[in-house]
């Protein structure tokens, strides 16, 4: 029997579109516009100037401090401003904006790295070139690798979990890059294993990657330090606490990391970027970034330049098409919809889906019918119609009593709710509150 998480949880439909289109190459745009905070933690400090030229992976903004990460120009070029622009986060952030030169000359650009398995980089250089080379983890959170990676003396750490999971709806970008890089990925494992100094690996798939499994399972045969585990598809699979539970049944405690059941657990993404970093000295310039959606002309997979205007994204799978309602960064149960089409793709760009009038349409909110749905569904066995309504009346202490901080944000509440209340929405709006306040205290 295939293993899944205990609690909750929800099974969306996949639409999976592009899970047969190959990574494709985007077309470098004539300018990028490269936000300094791609990450979370202390933005980073700008060290560049306007005019300045600048070559592909240049340090132009570096590490504002221990929980923050460097960023690398994508593209070589002349920086032309330095200005606040919206981000996917919906709020002016500052950014560095570099014309692209016309040939874009570089030793990042068009290069097919070979594969390169002799790992000779020492363990705590591991850690420092991914702290140089600007790592975070692209799974969606953009937490600072070399800060998660930094264990303290005493830690019983005993497994890496690579996520390879990918159970958001419409997003294929993780399962191609397995496809397409599944030995590299193997490589990075065991960067990471030296550098954590661990003998213990998991590679974490959905049953409806089965191509990914049987690749992954030829590739570890003989790797008794790495072993594969098909998993049900259910959301939200890939929470790491989700993970974690479905693969060793180890239960992260409430506001608790996962190192406190002796885990790591990193993306496929990241876990390829950290081969790249280590193997290539190539820093953090260019991600996977999925764009789908059943009306566009030709959704596909790109390997995308950091900065890249999500305008030019959608130019290169044939434009908006009519009757277009939303256009989401991620996926459509926790992706976040953009303001418009000039935000830019950073570190944490998943996909960019673009939703039709019919889809994106919510049904008119109604009284809570107390059916107990939300509760039924919630991975991290939390009361959202509570959350919901405390956040809604203001009631902030209450709601950090409630532990509305432990909510994940996957939606599966508001998903399956048929009164269409926005449990999420309220409940995100009373985690940034409570965030504040809890700031404050301290």
């Amino acid at each position: 029997m295939l293993k899944t998480f205990p609690k909750g949880g929800i099974h969306p439909t996949e639409n999976k579109i592009t899970s047969t289109v190959g990574i494709k190459k985007m077309t470098v745009p004539k300018v990028v516009y490269v936000p300094i905070s791609q990450h979370i933690g202390i933005p980073a400090e700008i060290v560049v100037n306007i005019k300045d030229k600048v070559e592909i992976g240049q340090v132009i903004a570096k590490s504002g401090g221990f929980v923050s990460s460097n960023v690398h120009a994508p593209v070589a070029g002349t920086v032309t401003k330095l200005d606040l622009i919206i981000d996917t986060s919906g709020y002016k952030k500052q950014c560095i904006i570099i014309r692209t030169d016309a040939k874009n000359e570089s030793n990042f650009e068009d290069i097919d790295y070979p594969l390169k398995t002799e790992i000779t980089t020492e363990p705590k250089d591991i850690l420092q070139k991914i702290n140089d080379y600007g790592i975070v983890g692209l799974g969606g959170a953009t937490f600072p690798s070399h800060v998660k990676l930094s264990i303290k003396e005493g830690t019983n750490l005993d497994h890496l979990i690579i996520n390879g999971v990918e159970c958001e709806p419409y997003l294929t970008a993780d399962h191609r890059l397995m496809l397409e890089k599944a030995k590299e990925i193997i490589v990075g494992i065991k960067i990471l294993m030296k550098a954590l100094h661990i003998n213990k690996s998991i590679i974490g798939i959905e049953n409806n990657k089965k191509d990914a499994i049987e690749i992954f399972k030829k590739l570890t045969a003989e790797e008794k330090e790495i072993k594969v585990a098909a998993l049900q598809v259910k959301y939200p699979q890939g929470g790491e606490k989700q993970l974690i539970s479905a693969l060793l049944n180890r239960e992260v405690p409430k506001n608790g990391l996962p190192l406190d059941v002796g885990v790591i657990v990193h993306n496929v993404g990241t876990i390829f970027a950290i081969y790249q970093a280590i193997q290539h000295n190539k820093p953090l310039i260019e991600r996977v970034v999925t764009v789908t959606g059943k009306k566009l002309e030709n959704p596909s997979n790109y390997w995308v330049k950091i900065g890249t205007p999500i305008k030019d994204l959608v130019d290169e799978v044939g434009g908006l098409p009519e009757g277009t309602r939303k256009i989401v960064n991620g996926g459509p149960m926790m992706g976040k919809a953009i303001k418009n089409l000039d935000v830019p793709v950073t570190k944490g760009t998943s996909g960019i889906l673009v939703i039709a009038e019919d889809e994106a349409s919510r049904g008119e909110p109604k009284n809570c019918i107390r059916c107990g749905e939300c509760v039924y569904v919630c991975p991290m066995g939390l009361e959202p119609h509570l959350l919901m309504n405390l956040s809604e009346k203001g009631m902030y202490e209450k709601a950090s009593q409630e532990d509305i901080m432990t909510c994940i944000e996957c939606g599966s509440c508001s998903y399956v709710c048929p009164s269409h209340r926005p449990l999420l929405d309220y409940i995100r709006f009373g985690k940034s509150i409570v965030k504040k306040l809890n700031t404050a205290k301290n």
